[in-house]
This record gives C-alpha cells, structure tokens and sequence, in this order.
C-alpha cells in the first residue's frame, strides 16, 4: 500500500540563500576581499547537495523540469531514470517519462563521462556538443583499429546509414567494414558514435516496453539541429551555473569528474565574481550560487531508494559528502553498479527488486524507527512504479560473495 505523506516543492531559486555550515558563518562573494573562506563539513555539504537533488523533499516540479534541473539521469540500463525521478519526485507516473520520451521531448544519448544519459531535447543539442572534445579524446584510445579510416568520410557514411533508417550498432559496423574491411569493427562502431550525436530510438527506453537498440542522429530525430555557438565559453559558463544548482557546493574537479571533461578552471575563474567561495574539511576550494540552498546540517534526511547509476553518486570527485570512507567500493561488484538505499543522507545499504520481492540489505544494523521508515519508503517506490502489483518487502542478502 502506498503511503501518501505531505510535500513541498524544492527549488534552488527558491530556497533562502543564507549560508550555514553548523556554526553560523555566511560566506561572502568570491570577489570580496580575500578572507578565509568558511569550511563546509561533510554533513554540511551532503544536506547541501541533498536538497539540490530533490531528495531531502520530494518536489512537485514536471518529469521535464526535473531532467532539466538535473541535468539529465544517468541511463546505462532502461529503468535507472524512473527510479530515480520516484525518489525525487511527488505524484511521479513514469508513463510521464515514457511519453517525453515518445513523443521525442526526451532522448537516450551518450554524454558525461561518455555513458548514456536520458536528457531533454534541448539540453541532448546542447551538452553533446559540449562534451564533444571528450569523445574526441576517446577516440584516440581506438586509433590502432582506424589505421587508413577516413574519419570525415566515415561521418558522413555513418549519418547517411542512420538517417536513412535507424540501425544497430551491429548493423552500424557491418556497413562500416564494407568501405574500410581491414578495419577493427570495434572501433569502427566507436568512431561514429564519438563523431556523431547518435540518440536511441523508441521504443527503447519506454516504460513497459522493450526494444534493442536502434540509433539515429539527434538532429534526425529531434528534427532540428544544434543551434552553432559563436561563444562556446558562454555555454561552458552557463553549465557550470547548473551543474552548481543540481550538485553543488563544488570543487573545479568535481565538475570536470561530472563531465568527463578538463580544463574547466577558466569558467570557474570567469564566473568567480559572482559566485561564492568555501573550503571543505581538506582545504579544498568549493563554488556555489549565492542563492542555492544549503540547508542545516541537521536537517532531517529521509531514506531513499536510487538506482544504480544514479548521478548523485557519480558527480564529484570527493564522494565523502554521500559515500562514508569504510564503505567505498561497496556498491559495486567488478563493473555491475548495484541499487542503492540511502539512510541519513547517506549511502547505507543495496536493495534489489526480483521474484516479487523488494530486498534490501543494510550494511549496519537499523533501529527499528529507522527500519520502519524504510520500508514506508519501500512502499512508496513501490507504489509508485508498481501499482497494482503485490510484492513483499524484506532484510536480507542482495549481493553474496
């Protein structure tokens, strides 16, 4: 049974923009006089980071609103990004999503850190241009298997091939070989995806649906293209700006960490004047927006249930703010991401969800309060994403050694 429990809407611009790092210090501009910039604890920096990613309180913001805040989900398998708008969002039907994503207002695309992402359409024609001297450089790590590819050629092959009619990436590489036979396919398949905004066509993607992989260009599917960016710094400034409001108070390293990208120290540097600056416990330099959140450190955090992947966990370069010391590589096994429970804001135990059963395992004890609200949480997830299906919920094992 679903639990019905009373809201607000969360909005960084919204939210009183006085600082408090637990003892009271208000941070000034990053262009006032030099002083000694006030440190932001872990505690501090997770409630902070919390309320930016809708987790402190669900928010009554659209499935639309919430990419664009988020800046996307990470999306390496299909269901991630309706998990994680149900722990972040009030009333969340994920056939909201799933109609976005038909009707072309949302896409799957490979973006930050070079792993696919669902975005809206207008920030897929904005940040995959972005991100493009990332999968510049990935390239070059297959340039063994493109000796005698012509690179411009094969672009333009490869978007003739997918425009035509959208294509696997098998059928993709096939075509590839035909013209460059010596070739690794690999690295053929590869090399259009870099050079290319390949976007994955519905129905993949869908809730409820399945479907493989298809691919086509952004542009071909969106029916528009990339608006070409006199100022490419102005774009830069801009994200910077969102990645502050949905990850913040951050570091230049954690940005770059987000996007997969280097040489980010400019925007920061152009921006500093109107941002303001902090330290964490190590003396590391942190940017925020003057009037993001940062709410008291003991400010209750409700548990909730993320999916693997989830950007939350993969957005800084210090994970201490989310992820305790003693328990870092615990959600992961070899390459597999697992389901992650958060308790107290922090990352606390895996959950999974099969044979009509929701396990979770905690990996310290839980108070019975504690355990309760849980499965409260449980229940909402479930709720949901599930409705009209019936599934047990209990403590148990989720990973065996």
């Amino acid at each position: 049974m679903r639990k019905t429990t009373k809201t607000t809407k969360t909005t960084p611009s919204t939210t009183g923009s006085d600082t408090d790092t637990g003892g009271g210090t208000t941070a000034s501009p990053a262009s006032a006089p030099a002083t000694s910039p006030p440190v932001l604890g872990p505690r501090a920096l997770n409630r902070a980071t919390l309320a930016r990613q809708l987790l402190l309180t669900r928010s009554l913001m659209s499935a639309k609103d919430a990419l664009t805040h988020l800046l996307g989900l990470q999306a390496q398998n299909v269901k991630p990004p309706y998990y994680a708008l149900a722990a972040r969002l009030d009333g969340f039907d994920p056939e909201e999503l799933s109609r976005l994503m038909a009707e072309h207002e949302a896409v799957r695309i490979v973006t930050m850190r070079s792993t696919i992402h669902t975005h809206t359409a207008d920030d897929c024609l904005t940040l995959r241009p972005l991100v493009q001297p990332a999968r510049d450089r990935e390239l070059t790590y297959f340039r063994k298997g493109l000796v005698g590819v012509d690179l411009d050629r094969l672009t333009v092959l490869a978007r003739d091939l997918v425009e035509t009619e959208p294509r696997t990436m098998k059928q993709l590489r096939e075509a590839l070989l035909v013209e460059w036979p010596d070739a690794d396919p690999q690295s053929l398949s590869v090399a259009a995806r870099c050079r290319l905004p390949l976007v994955q066509v519905t129905p993949r993607g869908l809730w409820g649906r399945s479907g493989q992989v298809a691919l086509t260009t952004a542009e071909h599917w969106l029916g528009r293209r990339a608006e070409p960016d006199p100022d490419q710094a102005s774009t830069t400034d801009a994200t910077v700006l969102r990645y502050l409001a949905a990850f913040g108070p951050a570091s230049v390293k954690d940005m770059q960490t987000w996007a997969g990208l280097t040489r980010l120290r400019d925007a920061f540097e152009r921006l500093r004047p109107q941002l303001l600056t902090f330290r964490d416990e190590h003396g590391t330099e942190l940017f925020d927006l003057p009037d993001a959140p940062r709410p008291d450190p003991d400010t209750p955090a409700p548990p909730r249930f993320l999916p693997e992947f989830d950007n939350l966990l993969l957005s800084h370069a210090d994970r201490t703010r989310l992820v305790p010391t003693d328990l870092k590589g615990r959600t992961w096994t070899g390459n597999q991401a697992h389901c992650v429970l958060l308790v107290d804001g922090l990352v606390a135990g895996l959950w999974r969800l099969a044979d009509g059963t929701l396990t979770v395992e905690p990996f310290g004890k839980l108070t019975k309060g504690v355990q309760a609200a849980v499965v409260e949480e449980g229940e909402w997830m479930l709720g949901t994403l599930h409705a009209g299906t019936a599934y047990d919920i209990r403590f148990g094992t989720v990973v065996r050694g």
